[in-house]
């Protein structure tokens, strides 16, 4: 129970941090309608991300394996928001819309790794304590 516990509230303080990175991000630009796209997608990485992280907490060695999994979802989204500045980049000039590009890309990408950070964080300090927990009361 404790497991499914940690998981919806790191569901819900993870949702609302990615949530709040993409509105701030979505007021500092003057966004139109293209943010609806990032909102989505922030709600998509919040729901993949509580999963994965659920899963990890069933592994015979938590700890590490929620580290493994908080290290793999950043480096990916780093990965991505790389990816997407070089292909804006790698347009030709007369074609080029970087303006409005970077803030998508960002729009997508920092909201994606606040919520994968706060994951990390919640239910790392969540199965820590409980391992402490276990560790007294087996003594």
């Amino acid at each position: 129970m404790r497991k499914f516990v940690t998981s919806l509230f790191a569901l819900i303080l993870s949702g609302l941090a990615g949530g709040l990175v993409a509105l701030w991000l979505a007021i500092a630009t003057n966004a139109n309608s293209e943010y609806i796209l990032v909102f989505m997608v922030s709600a998509l990485v919040t729901i993949v991300a509580t999963v994965a992280f659920f899963i990890a907490q069933f592994v015979p060695n938590p700890q590490r394996a929620i580290n493994l999994t908080g290290l793999v979802g950043i480096a990916l989204f780093v990965l991505a928001g790389i990816g997407l500045i070089a292909w804006t980049f790698s347009q030709p000039p007369g074609k080029a819309q970087w303006s409005g590009d970077l803030h998508f890309g960002a729009g997508l990408i920092l909201p994606s790794i606040a919520t994968v950070i706060v994951q990390w964080l919640f239910v790392g300090w969540r199965v820590r304590r409980g391992l402490k927990a276990e560790a007294g009361a087996g003594a």
